[in-house]
């Protein structure tokens, strides 16, 4: 059965005003929203953005979508999960203060905002799969026990996964830190010894004894444990993810993501936003080149179809695939056809302009 995917297109002459009225009109006439009973505790999965990094989701945006859901009689809140990186959005406590300095405060955003506290076991939870590549998937508490999910994305281009769009979000979005270590790696970071100073940071907070420094970092991956904490110390990246193991990647997250929507077909709807298109993930917190023109808003409850329909169209704007010129190594299409495969929605669509 085809999907609908609801559209409304942005250009540069819209003002801010505008494209929050377009908005709200694409959100009323698509009723995606009809997924949210009164009562029901929503859970909007959104990314602040890095320090530094200037493309992520318009916090004012993200209010008009909490506010509408809110008007359902549902109780609202704004959430991401702590990265597996080095910076300000590895804890958090420093994660939170960065949303704030980003705009996504209350009186912005109307709701609160959750990041699950990894620190605190009983805000996360191992939910069981049994998928190719999963058997067990680590995500945030917060994501599995709402009643309703809303997913808020900015459509972009990424260097593992090809394309950013809502599957990717909730996938690799919602999982803990050592659940995205799981997703770029087999079991253990890699190791890059050439960038290694021997600082020893990572010998200190390893649990398992797994790292020495003889003449530069070594990793014993049979002890290694897969806690990414090494990972979150490094200064200079010398134990980070596998830069070749894109196409696993994109699995593995849709996986992920169909660990966390599996209970939630009909109580989830996804918002993707083709604006401030960029090469990298919102996780960049440098420059980040812009690949193509304001498209538009998306709306939809198939995320691989709004997925396939937000690259569709980009693109055909475009007159090329601007996300493999961007990338040249990544088809993110694979995770499009591994999501269809496995049940997460359709590829086939109706775009329905609003």
């Amino acid at each position: 059965m085809r999907s609908k995917v609801y559209f409304t297109p942005v250009d540069v002459s819209d003002t801010r005003e505008t494209v929050y009225d377009k908005l709200r009109k694409l959100l009323r006439k698509s009723d995606v929203f009809r997924c949210i009973s009164s009562g029901d505790n929503v859970a909007a999965k959104i990314h602040f953005g890095e320090e530094g990094n200037t493309g992520y989701v318009d916090p004012v945006l993200a209010g008009v979508i909490c506010r509408e859901a809110a008007a359902k009689g549902a109780g609202v809140r704004l959430g991401d999960a702590n990265v597996l990186y080095r910076g300000r959005r590895k804890d958090t406590a420093e994660h939170l203060r960065l949303a704030h300095e980003h705009g996504f405060t209350r009186d912005v955003t109307g709701v609160d905002i959750v990041i699950p506290d990894e620190t605190r076991p009983e805000e996360t939870c191992e939910i069981d799969i049994d998928r190719e590549y999963i058997k067990k998937a680590s995500v945030g508490r917060f994501f599995v026990e709402c009643d309703s999910m809303i997913v808020i994305t900015h459509f972009k281009g990424h260097g593992l996964t090809g394309f950013g769009g809502a599957i990717k979000n909730v996938g690799m979005g919602c999982a803990t830190r050592q659940g995205k270590l799981a997703q770029h790696n087999d079991a253990a970071p890699v190791v890059y010894p050439e960038t290694c100073t021997a600082c020893g940071a990572c010998v200190a907070v390893c649990p398992a004894d797994a790292l020495t420094l003889r003449g530069g970092i070594r990793l014993d991956t049979k002890k290694c444990v897969g806690c990414a904490n090494c990972v979150g110390v490094c200064p200079t990246f010398s134990l980070f993810v596998d830069f070749k193991a894109g196409a696993a990647v994109q699995k593995k997250a849709v996986e992920y993501a169909y660990a966390v929507l599996r209970d939630k077909r009909e109580k989830s709807a996804f918002v993707n936003i083709a604006m401030k298109i960029n090469k990298e993930c919102d996780c960049w917190g440098k420059e980040n080149p812009r690949i193509a023109p304001d498209v538009g808003i998306f709306a939809s409850s198939d995320p691989v179809a709004i997925d396939r329909a937000a690259y569709d169209r980009v693109n055909a704007v475009c007159h090329k695939n601007v996300f493999t010129q961007a990338h040249p190594d990544q088809d993110g299409a694979i995770q499009l056809s591994y999501a269809e495969k496995i049940g997460l929605g359709n590829q086939e669509y109706d775009l329905v302009e609003v």
